[in-house]
């Protein structure tokens, strides 16, 4: 135990320590830019670099997360320390971490998942262009404005100041930034920031240009920095209070589960990540440190770096510590232009096109906009809550939403109604509805998950009208009856219901007369509504050809369909049908060849391996083997073709089991025609071989139950539903 305990020692030093140092390199200087663009002391950020990467590090739910400052939290921090004070941000700081805390205790973490990605997305965007936007000011060796908007309306007139020096460094810093992977054998060993903030110091150090610095005070112990509770009213506190919360523990939770898809290792523990999160905020706000969260860029570069367990994030934050203590002078060095150009390359990053193009794919793009938007414009609690709203206005529209068409074709009027039937869509109901004629036939397809009273009374009163001005209607519902149950005083569910897609064409409920126009509705119903569904797959299964693994035998009865009672859809079953499901014996000579080309085709070009032959209840073919033949029913090529079923009827050793003689009769046929097919020598060969297996199944209609032959013990057993 001592040796695997050393040994697994050996390798997490071998892999965590580079792991570590490699963080390092780019926590630090993010941290220190990030602390400036907050308003914040610059030693608040490394303070918060300190304490995410050892406490969180050592407590929270992720292995391999890296916490600290986060850009995400830059702007929520700039308003809460332009309100509250620099001490009485770090008491909010505290409160937050508490309340992060229970809540992690509290076993809800999972509940901040719910959040739509389209918010979050546009919430990081709408950061990243207020990052930028006031971080341009600084590169151009000024000082931000108040908000967005007045960053950007006095961008111009700063454009036109002189600010050689600032503006060299910065640009200098950007340039490198950008273009650091064009150098990739060096990009693979030194982070582009580090890169970068060490060029632009160089340059600003080489020059001796008069540039604002970083300034970390001489005596970091000795300075008082802890929280002060501010004055402001209670309510004010506490929204602060939320909004620190709420943010910190979105970003670091969806950073938990993005960093999880990354690494082979322990899966995250969300509960426990939100308690970690709560833990390091309450400490890093007790010592005058920003907010912490979960940061994306370092936990990725950590996973990218070999880091594999907790002690590579634990000693980040050792590794910064010591470079504060022993490093200060050279810290101090840093121009602020280069920080800002860190920042505005930060900010452009926010802004992930790839992101944005995944939100356009799930159609929330005005979700995604209209956050983005109100961040920039109003805030960053101000800007979730718009970008809930939204959000939450999508989804009910959707879920309320239905297509409704009325159109005319060479059959008639037709009205097709899909999607959920609420108030909410009664006016384009009725809209719909208005544009067939006046007395004429139509035929209402209602293809409708929900349907609430306001449109069923919508839907019934325009029948009605229309039946009065001498119109027909016949509504055909090809879900759930919810027009029918209302109108005959049956009560509906209260909730959507889903049908199975195969139960979908329901061609018996179709009303025209006609075998013919029966088919030509029933292809109609599957081009609307089904083709939709499998058309991928039948044109992928087109274009590689048919796989299946499985021969499927079962009786020509209309009531069995195979797809539906064993759930498989195209290409899954390669099916043979026929009066009784009968294999006749290899060795009859007087045989329909039919059921033995198929098995020909199927083992030998198709290769499945599992051959099923299904019977059911009620069998018609066997049910005539027990009444005499008649001269009413002559039928002289059914009883020839039952001549293979005789065998089933005087075999002894019926299966044992409950039912009347013609049910165990349906069963008994199942086992002689399993026992039929190893009459077949390619089949007896492939079944010794272990290549083949043959299964019986026999399907109760009566009861909508499959049971499956055990071979041990001669019986039929029926499929658990669990």
């Amino acid at each position: 135990m001592v040796v695997y305990m050393s040994a697994q020692w050996r390798e997490r030093l071998r892999t965590d320590v580079p792991a570590s140092l490699v963080v390092v390199l780019v926590a630090l200087p993010l941290s220190l830019g990030i602390a400036v663009a907050s308003g914040a002391p610059v030693l608040a950020g490394l303070i918060s670099a300190v304490i995410g990467g050892i406490v969180a590090g050592a407590l929270g739910g992720s292995v391999v997360q890296v916490s600290g400052p986060a850009a995400g939290l830059t702007l929520i921090v700039a308003q809460t320390v332009a309100t509250f004070g620099w001490r009485g941000a770090c008491a909010i700081t505290v409160a937050a971490g508490v309340l992060q805390l229970g809540l992690g205790a509290s076993r809800v973490a999972r509940a901040a998942l719910a959040v739509s990605p389209a918010i979050v997305h546009g919430m990081l965007a709408g950061v990243g262009v207020v990052i930028v936007l006031s971080q341009v000011h600084v590169l151009l060796g000024d000082a931000p404005q108040a908000s967005a908007l007045a960053n950007l309306r006095e961008l111009p007139a700063e454009l036109l100041h002189n600010h050689t020096p600032a503006v060299f460094v910065g640009v200098l810093t950007l340039v490198v930034l950008w273009g650091w992977r064009a150098v990739p054998s060096i990009a693979g060993i030194v982070p582009a920031p580090l890169a970068a903030i060490v060029i632009g110091t160089a340059v600003a150090a080489a020059t001796g240009w008069d540039l604002q610095r970083v300034d970390i005070p001489d005596d970091i112990l000795a300075l008082d920095m802890g929280p002060v509770w501010p004055d402001a009213s209670p309510s004010v506190f506490l929204a602060a209070v939320g909004a620190v919360a709420l943010v910190a523990s979105v970003e670091s939770l969806l950073c938990a589960v993005a960093v999880d898809r990354m690494h082979d290792g322990p899966r995250v523990n969300l509960d426990r990540e939100l308690a970690g999160q709560g833990a390091a905020n309450i400490v890093a706000g007790a010592l005058g440190g920003l907010p912490v969260a979960g940061v994306i860029v370092r936990s990725t570069t950590n996973v990218k770096a070999g880091g594999r367990s907790r002690l590579s994030t634990v000693l980040h934050g050792v590794w910064i510590l010591v470079l504060v203590l022993a490093a200060a002078p050279v810290i101090e060095l840093i121009p602020l232009p280069a920080l800002a150009a860190l920042l505005v390359y930060t900010g452009v990053q926010m802004v992930n096109l790839t992101h944005a193009q995944q939100v356009h794919q799930h159609r929330e793009m005005p979700v995604y906009v209209l956050t983005m938007l109100s961040v920039v414009v109003l805030g960053l609690f101000e800007g979730v809550l718009v970008g809930m709203g939204c959000a939450l206005l999508l989804s009910i529209w959707r879920l309320t939403h239905a297509t409704v068409r009325a159109y005319a074709d060479e059959h008639g009027w037709h009205v097709a109604i899909e999607g959920s039937l609420t108030f909410l869509a009664v006016p384009q109901l009725t809209r719909s509805l208005a544009q067939v004629p006046t007395g004429v036939a139509v035929g209402v397809e209602l293809n409708a998950d929900f349907m609430d009273h306001a449109a069923v009374t919508a839907l019934h009163d325009w029948r009605t009208a229309h039946e009065r001005g001498g119109g027909s209607v016949e509504v055909h519902e090809l879900h759930h009856n919810w027009y029918a149950d209302a109108i005959t005083g049956r009560r509906s569910p209260a909730r959507k219901v889903h049908p199975t897609a195969w139960l979908l064409p329901r061609v018996h409920r179709a009303v025209p007369h006609g075998a013919r126009e029966r088919l030509a509705r029933g292809a109609r119903l599957f081009h609307r509504h089904g083709a939709r569904r499998v058309g991928p797959l039948l044109a992928e299964l087109a274009r590689t050809g048919q796989q299946p693994t499985q021969l499927f035998i079962t009786c020509a009865d209309s009531r069995i369909v195979t797809s539906m009672i064993t759930s498989t859809g195209p290409g899954d079953l390669f099916t043979v049908r026929n009066v009784g499901n009968l294999v006749p014996r290899h060795d009859d000579g007087d045989h329909d060849g039919s059921v033995q080309a198929a098995m020909d085709f199927a083992l030998h070009v198709l290769q499945v391996r599992t051959i099923t032959v299904c019977g059911h209840s009620g069998c018609g073919a066997l049910a005539a083997l027990l009444r005499p033949a008649t001269s009413a029913t002559p039928m002289p090529d059914l009883r020839r073709w039952l001549r293979h079923a005789q065998p089933s009827l005087h075999r002894g050793g019926l299966p044992e089991g409950d039912g009347d003689h013609l049910t165990r009769l349906c069963q008994q046929n199942v086992v002689q025609q399993l026992e039929n097919l190893m009459t077949y020598p390619a089949v007896a060969e492939r079944v010794r071989d272990g290549r083949l297996e043959l299964v019986g199944m026999y399907f109760d209609i009566a009861t909508s139950r499959i049971h499956l032959l055990d071979p041990t013990h001669s019986r039929f057993t029926p499929v658990s539903i669990s």
